[in-house]
């Protein structure tokens, strides 16, 4: 073991320990006595810490040391929610993907930070080709994303539990419910979702809406349809790159003209 890792395993034993002599002090006021391998502390429960835990403690202004007792500062609290805080986001960390990309929210493209592993599509954004490129292009990418957006604006989801809320609360008479309750923005969603799946094609609209707006897997969607066997990434491909094409046109040419050269004083026969 190198030195620099004894010494990063040292610096988290030793801080284990100080969160260990927080967590018991803040439990009650503590006696202490010297022993063979540092300063044992009972109260509650009875531990043995070494002197530079409680030099650390003290010096951070986390404990007070009186008369052989020892009892948490009003620091201690607020130190040990922080610390706690911090461990669940390292560990949250080492399970997380973390992309910067660009979205669009209310016609406004912002920067945002996108973790891949909560993405339906995180996992086939990471798969590579032969030659070690992207398998999904980032336009792909963003257009199952977009798609997925519109289909939760739009309040497509299937309901899965029962809903509890009185169906004609606030209900007039003449109300036109249904459609009328609908937010305009969640109107909006559907209508561009259509247009999505219009644009696609029912032929690769299925497997869009499958992986981005269902969240299945590849071989589930190959299993329902009796696909071949990695053969829905490919449909998958295709049909989000017709979608890409659909959000973001190409740029139309003109049409070309036929030119005709002739002299100075040429003139066309009738």
């Amino acid at each position: 073991m190198t030195d620099a890792k004894k010494t990063a395993e040292t610096a988290r034993a030793g801080r284990k320990q100080l969160l260990r002599l927080v967590r018991q002090l803040l439990r009650g006021t503590c006696r202490t006595e010297k022993a063979q391998d540092g300063i044992r502390v009972c109260g509650g429960e009875e531990r043995i810490y070494p002197q530079a835990v409680l030099d650390q403690a003290q010096s951070l202004g986390l404990v007070q040391w009186t008369a052989g007792e020892l009892h948490a500062s009003n620091e201690a609290a607020a130190f040990l929610r922080r610390a706690l805080l911090e461990s669940e986001d390292v560990f949250a960390d080492q399970h997380r993907e973390i992309v910067d990309t660009v979205v669009e929210v209310e016609a406004v493209r912002q920067k945002a930070r996108r973790n891949l592993t909560e993405s339906p599509l995180g996992a086939i954004a990471r798969l590579k080709d032969r030659d070690g490129e992207p398998f999904m292009p980032a336009e792909a990418v963003e257009a199952g994303e977009r798609l997925l957006a519109d289909f939760t604006r739009g309040q497509m989801q299937p309901r899965i539990t029962a809903s509890w809320e009185p169906r004609l609360a606030g209900r007039g008479k003449g109300h036109a419910g249904g459609q009328g309750e609908i937010a305009d923005s969640a109107i909006a969603a559907r209508t561009r979702f259509g247009e999505a799946v219009e644009a696609m094609g029912p032929e690769l609209a299925g497997v869009a809406m499958d992986v981005c707006c269902f969240s299945k897997g590849l071989e589930l969607v190959e299993r329902e349809r009796q696909w071949p066997a990695r053969s829905a990434k490919l449909m998958l491909r295709t049909a989000l790159l017709a979608l890409a094409r659909h959000y973001a046109p190409p740029p139309v040419r003109s049409a070309r003209r036929n030119h005709h050269w002739g002299a100075e004083d040429y003139r066309p026969s009738l």
